[in-house]
């Protein structure tokens, strides 16, 4: 499974918090069904945000990363996300970068522009097949989303970069390709391909890609067109996304100012576990709001559990366990697994026995994440 990561330019938001409880979700049942889950994730801890916030607060760019980098982890454990099994930065991956774009240049699929180099997209003759999109709405998501539809020289307009050359008071690393560093998308093709270590015999490079819904045009599909050509064969099997959060029924977003922080959601003495059910309350691919009243309905029903595990008897709780497995199977059906939860409790509260809370707290533990 490789889940696309953040550029530490900012706090950890709830919109990040959504999108890796959903793979969290994933990888805790893909272990508890007896699978062996092999997970990276990438940093993206070179890139223009990250710069022109160093610049405009007058810092370091790399100090700038690592704090940020610290914040995301820290809030990752309070809200007790499994660590992946590789966390890469792109600046550690810059080697493995430039041989895939070294690959990319024999398989005759780049060309320079002035001292850039662009990925063809129409080397990749399924382009544009994962995300499903015309090319009206690709052009527009291209320009949207970091793409530069309009530069002189392009072959195509949604050619995507590979290859920065250094600008003036930019860090840059050597390659056959001058001294820059590399566009987006393709150092998620190239760490992917090396971390994940893809089985040559099978038909698919990794079986699961992940991110924010955001991400389904252009960096997925221009990450999985690369490592069509790189590989020769359709880069992943399920394409899964997470949608939007909210705030108070507008988009959340930098722009606004209205994002809401995990960390200082957790410093003001919101109980992470609470951030957590209550961004379980909505199905993980669609777009929610997020609200006060979301949280404290959250807290409520929370404390609520907790009592009656907390009672001597509890009603039957092997079927519950059950019920809940059967909702994740059901495509992460996370509300469905509260309503279950709840249901148990207004039971167990009104004197039915005949179960195990010990049971059934290490099941919302290891299913759920949830520590009660």
């Amino acid at each position: 499974m490789y889940v696309c990561g953040i550029t530490p330019y900012d706090s950890t938001h709830l919109g990040h918090a959504a999108t890796y409880l959903t793979f969290d979700l994933i990888n805790r049942y893909l272990r508890a069904s007896g699978a062996e889950v092999r997970y990276v994730q990438n940093v993206t801890d070179i890139d223009d945000p990250l710069l022109e916030r160093a610049k405009r607060d007058g810092i370091d760019w790399q100090d700038l990363a690592n704090s940020q980098i610290d914040l995301f982890r820290s809030d990752m454990v309070a809200l007790h996300i499994i660590p992946p099994t590789h966390y890469i930065g792109v600046v550690e991956a810059i080697a493995l970068v430039t041989q895939c774009i070294e690959k990319l240049d024999e398989a005759g699929s780049i060309y320079k522009v002035d001292q850039d180099f662009y990925f063809d997209v129409h080397a990749d003759s399924e382009f544009g097949s994962r995300s499903h999109f015309d090319r009206k709405k690709m052009e527009e998501l291209f320009a949207e989303r970091g793409g530069d539809p309009d530069r002189v020289g392009k072959r195509d307009s949604l050619d995507a970069r590979v290859w920065l050359s250094k600008r003036a008071g930019e860090p840059g690393w050597e390659s056959n390709f001058g001294i820059g560093r590399p566009g987006w998308d393709i150092e998620c093709s190239a760490i992917a391909l090396h971390y994940l270590e893809p089985d040559a015999s099978e038909n698919f490079s990794v079986d699961i890609q992940g991110g924010g819904s955001d991400l389904i045009f252009p960096h997925h599909e221009m990450s999985a067109a690369q490592c069509r050509v790189l590989t020769g064969k359709p880069f992943a099997q399920s394409f899964v996304h997470a949608g939007m959060v909210g705030f108070d029924g507008e988009k959340m977003s930098k722009s606004k100012g209205n994002l809401v922080f995990v960390s200082e959601l957790i410093s003001s003495g919101v109980n992470p576990m609470a951030i957590r059910f209550a961004l379980m309350q909505d199905r993980y691919l669609e777009d929610r709001m997020w609200s006060s009243k979301k949280l404290s309905d959250a807290q409520f029903l929370l404390n609520k559990i907790w009592l009656a595990l907390a009672m001597m008897e509890v009603a039957p709780t092997a079927p519950v366990i059950s019920q809940i497995i059967s909702a994740l199977a059901d495509d992460l059906d996370t509300p469905r697994v509260i309503e279950i939860l709840s249901n148990w409790a207004d039971v167990t509260i009104a004197g039915a026995s005949g179960g195990e809370a010990g049971e059934l707290s290490r099941a919302i533990d290891s299913l759920l994440g949830l520590a009660l």
